[in-house]
């Protein structure tokens, strides 16, 4: 096969590559599934026939215009990649604040029935503390110990510890947004119970005078958790709201339309659970102080308002910037 004969054959696809690669880059709206999958085919046959053409034609026009159309395909494709990071960096950084704050109300719900959950059963275990075995699940209530708080601090396998962790609050989490499609019953529930466990066993380490030690090996790792799985509920109860209230909709309307909004939130707090589960993995049965532990809290806190607050101020930024 001559130069010509290479050209006439291949022109069409280069022609065709050259007017997707103008398009693409110039209207992102023009990027669907059929043009990607199109791009893509176009792409992979350009870069054949540039190896083809350098091979067997390598100081002709031909193989310099190759050259060219393959570069700026690959660019294309680099840029890509390149917006799709920025992207979830603007979703986390920016946008999960955003739907955080516009959603705030369903999150303190939240916070408030784990509250009512947790001053409930912590006065009736502490009027009582044989109360815990009708309050506790068995194997739980059977299985603490006040005493032996502490004693096994170092001799766990943290890394197992930390993955497992992590999985059990992200199920948890999961479970309570999806309770949003049964009107957020089972998201009420779930807060409460969690709320009920946190202050049954409160109370019995109060009764054991064992508090102090209680809470520090609680807040480190649960300000972030107890965070996460409020968001995660607030997003469960958003939608059970929109489904049980759906105003002039249909149900099926606002589920569609609250489901997505509340998958955005649910999705938003997968690294806090990353970072409460090292924190619980790594950090809460760690041979150091208590006071030690405390100060890991406090941390906890502070960089949980710190990142609400710039993410506060960078979605200001950018409305203003819209505006302008």
């Amino acid at each position: 096969m001559n130069v010509k004969q290479f050209v006439k054959l291949h022109r069409e696809e280069w022609k065709e590559l050259e007017q997707l690669v103008t398009a693409l880059g110039k209207r992102r709206n023009t990027v669907t599934g059929a043009n990607i999958t199109l791009f893509h085919r176009l792409y992979q046959k350009a870069a054949q026939n540039l190896s083809y053409s350098q091979t067997y034609f390598p100081t002709d026009e031909v193989t310099h215009y190759l050259n060219g159309l393959v570069s700026k395909s690959h660019n294309l494709m680099y840029k890509d990649q390149v917006s799709s990071l920025k992207q979830i960096r603007y979703f986390f950084s920016t946008k999960f604040i955003g739907l955080l704050l516009e959603q705030w109300k369903f999150v303190l719900i939240a916070l408030i029935l784990f509250i009512i959950g947790a001053l409930g059963s912590f006065l009736s275990v502490m009027n009582d503390p044989l109360h815990i075995y009708s309050i506790l699940p068995a194997d739980m209530a059977q299985g603490v110990n006040p005493e032996q708080l502490g004693s096994h601090d170092g001799a766990v396998d943290s890394s197992l510890m930390s993955a497992s962790i992590m999985t059990n609050n992200i199920k948890v989490a999961i479970l309570a947004f999806a309770g949003g499609i049964t009107f957020g019953l089972l998201t009420v529930y779930l807060m409460v119970y969690n709320g009920i466990l946190i202050g049954a066993l409160a109370a019995l380490f109060w009764h054991h005078g064992k508090s102090y030690d209680f809470w520090a090996y609680i807040v480190p790792h649960g300000m972030i958790e107890l965070t996460a799985i409020f968001i995660a509920g607030g997003a469960g109860l958003l939608m059970g709201y929109q489904l049980f209230v759906p105003g002039q909709f249909s149900r099926g309307y606002q589920l569609k339309r609250q489901a997505k909004r509340s998958v955005q939130l649910l999705l938003g707090t997968i690294p806090l659970f990353v970072i409460a589960g090292v924190i619980e993995g790594f950090i809460t049965p760690a041979a150091i102080s208590l006071e030690a532990k405390y100060i890991v809290a406090i941390l906890t806190v502070i960089g949980l308002i710190l990142y609400v607050v710039i993410g506060r101020l960078r979605l200001l930024k950018t409305t203003k910037g819209f505006d302008s």
